[in-house]
Parts: structure tokens; sequence; C-alpha cells
């Protein structure tokens, strides 16, 4: 049966696309069928990571969105960038936003009809006969959101160990609570390496009485890849990349 997870932060600058595009790598490579979409509408770039040229981005979540395609003709076949790390049967779409100035500004003057988002996101687990469906969501609350909340299988959130992303993500998590989302799972980003991990996570854990699937550390290694591919795949052995594949076996 498909699965539809969230990935999601109350704050920007979490690391939520990174997260999104190296779990979904994860599961594609030991032969799942994924797809991604990108509602970061007023702010994508996903896209970046998969090495997009952006002038070829024909199609994008936007034109489905005004009713210019079907859902599935903005899907882009990414399974290659999976290299010697894909297996029989992984294959990898991505469905991106547009990043066309004009477009992001009629997305934040006009909006769009979010319930078409709940149609789209099934068309495409249905003919691309995905195993799993990852939404990349902007920050925040939103329509949009809480949207992508609701029709969840799975929801994780992403933050800091820092007082604000606390906050933030008690408010997510109650809002979450009351919206019945099925299953809540946290990670920690960018924790810096002289913490405890192992405390860490049990105190975040403890605080919000949620299941901590770990704590990723800052690093030097993703800041010098500057977002020029997905990580686990470069690194595979790097201990980011093992949360990583720890988390995608939770899912």
């Amino acid at each position: 049966m498909s699965k539809i997870i969230s990935i999601h932060s109350y704050r920007g600058g979490t690391g939520k696309s990174n997260t999104t595009a190296n779990l979904a790598a994860s599961l594609a490579c030991v032969g799942k069928r994924v797809g991604i979409v990108d509602t970061d509408l007023p702010s994508p770039g996903i896209h970046v990571l998969f090495g997009f040229d952006e002038s070829k981005l024909n199609k994008t979540l936007n034109d489905f969105l005004w009713g210019r395609c079907p859902a599935q003709e903005a899907a882009y076949d990414v399974t290659s960038t999976l290299g010697e790390a894909a297996t029989s049967g992984s294959a990898l779409y991505l469905i991106p936003a547009s990043v066309r100035i004009n477009d992001i500004s009629k997305i934040l003057r006009e909006g769009y009809d979010v319930e078409l988002l709940n149609d789209g996101f099934q068309d495409l687990v249905e003919h691309l006969q995905l195993d799993y469906l990852f939404i990349d969501t902007h920050p925040g609350l939103s329509e949009e959101t809480l949207l992508s909340l609701t029709i969840s299988d799975l929801v994780i959130l992403i933050l800091r160990p820092d007082q604000q992303d606390f906050q933030g993500t008690a408010v997510t998590i109650d809002v979450a609570r009351k919206l019945n989302v099925q299953k809540l799972l946290l990670l920690v980003n960018k924790a810096l390496p002289e913490f405890d991990f192992d405390e860490l996570q049990k105190k975040i854990a403890n605080t919000f009485q949620i299941e901590v699937g770990g704590v990723l550390p800052e690093s030097t290694d993703i800041i010098r890849l500057a977002s020029s591919g997905i990580f686990c795949l470069n690194f595979p052995d790097h201990q980011i990349s093992k949360v990583y594949r720890h988390v995608a076996s939770l899912i």
C-alpha cells in the first residue's frame, strides 16, 4: 500500500529539502518507487539537489495547479541520479515547483486551490505506481501545510536544537494532534558535534512525547557539497547517511 510522507518544519533553514531528498533516495536505492513533490511554492529549491537546469523545467507543479496539465506530466524521472546505488525496481520521480519569478509572484498574489493538491497527490501515486510519495512542505503553518499534515500517513518534523525551533515544533505538534495525524516522527538536524547525541535524543523525545528518529550533526561535508547532489549518495558511509537510512527504515 502506498504511503504519503510530509517533511515539515516550523521555521526555514532546518534542512527540510535535504532531508526529503535523502530519505527518498534511500528508499529508492532499496528498490522502491518513490516520488517527491515540492509544495514550497513561494521558495522552491529541491530540484537543485538533482542537478536540474531551471531553464529546462517545462512543466511544474504550478502548471497542474493552474489547470495546464495533469500532475503526472510535471513528473521528471530522476532515477539516474542514484547511479550505482540503484537496485532492481528503483524509481525516483520529482515534481518540482516553478522558479520563474512571474509564477512565484502569481502564487503569492493570487494563491491557488489547495484542495487540488490532494487530487494531484493521488493521481501521482496511481499513475507512477508509487510506493512512497514525499511532500516537501513550505515551513510554518498554512492552508497547504494543514492539508499535507491531514492526508499524510507519516509526518516527519525537522528541528534544530534551538529554543525557537522547540517552541515552533511544539505548536506544530499540537496542531497535528488536533488534526489526528496518523503518525509523527521527529528528526533533529544541525546539532553541534560536541553535544551528547544520545542525551539530546532522549531529552527531545521526553519533551514532546514523540519518537526521535535520529540526530544529524552540523557537517562541513554538507556545507562543502553546497546542494550539488544527494548527500547519502555522495557520502554513503558517512554517519549522516547512516542516520538517513535508519529513519528511512522507520517509514
